[in-house]
């Protein structure tokens, strides 16, 4: 990011022991946000999920940087209440975690809904691949897109997810390297004006919400 320059902009990961003098440097780069990696980390109990949403969102208003999560829908339901009382703006990973086979009527999809129905959250709408096995073109993953950009085409925001990494392993190390996905990041936006014909919306997903959200 510092080789780029200041048009650079990056959301990190980090842990309760990085100093206030790191993220100063990282802000300077162009750092934004941070991720909270519950999916990742196999966080599924609220109770752990609240705990470490509140940490960082106390530690992040002084900052007046997003956080975003990549988790389940459960967990954004758990997380409803704190998302909407949040001093930061919240951003939730590839569609929230929803699965296009069990359809609008998921449990925790409508608390995600309202949520950017509200403002107080923006949803990527990134990586497909992950929401459905019907590539490559994802033609049930329609109306999950749709419901989320009729809430609010401000609060929506798309990315590839490149360069489609598949995980640790079980009872592989963070450390290992292992075999990114095979995915067309061409076919991936081709999708865009099949989930909104409208060109005003789609310049408001790809370059004005972005820009508002990362400060561009």
């Amino acid at each position: 990011m510092q080789t780029r320059g200041a048009d650079a902009r990056g959301v990190v990961v980090i842990d309760d022991q990085t100093p206030e003098s790191t993220l100063d440097t990282m802000g300077q780069a162009g750092v934004r946000g941070i991720r909270l990696n519950l999916a990742t980390a196999g966080v599924t109990d609220p109770a752990v999920a609240r705990h470490r949403f509140q940490a960082a969102a106390e530690r992040m208003q002084r900052r007046g940087w997003h956080i975003q999560i990549n988790t389940t829908l459960p967990i954004i339901a758990a997380l409803r209440d704190l998302v909407a009382a949040s001093p930061v703006l919240v951003v939730f990973d590839h569609f929230g975690g929803a699965k296009s086979a069990l359809g609008l009527q998921q449990p925790g999809f409508a608390d995600l809904v309202e949520l950017v129905r509200s403002g107080k959250a923006y949803v990527k709408i990134s990586a497909a691949y992950r929401v459905t096995a019907q590539a490559p073109d994802y033609a049930d993953v329609v109306p999950l897109a749709q419901a989320l950009i009729t809430a609010n085409a401000d609060r929506v925001v798309w990315g590839t997810d490149w360069p489609h990494p598949t995980g640790t392993p079980p009872g592989g190390k963070a450390t290992d390297v292992t075999p990114l996905l095979q995915i067309d990041d061409g076919l991936l936006l081709n999708q865009l004006p099949v989930w909104t014909p409208d060109a005003a919306i789609r310049h408001k997903i790809l370059v004005e919400n972005p820009a508002r959200l990362y400060g561009f």
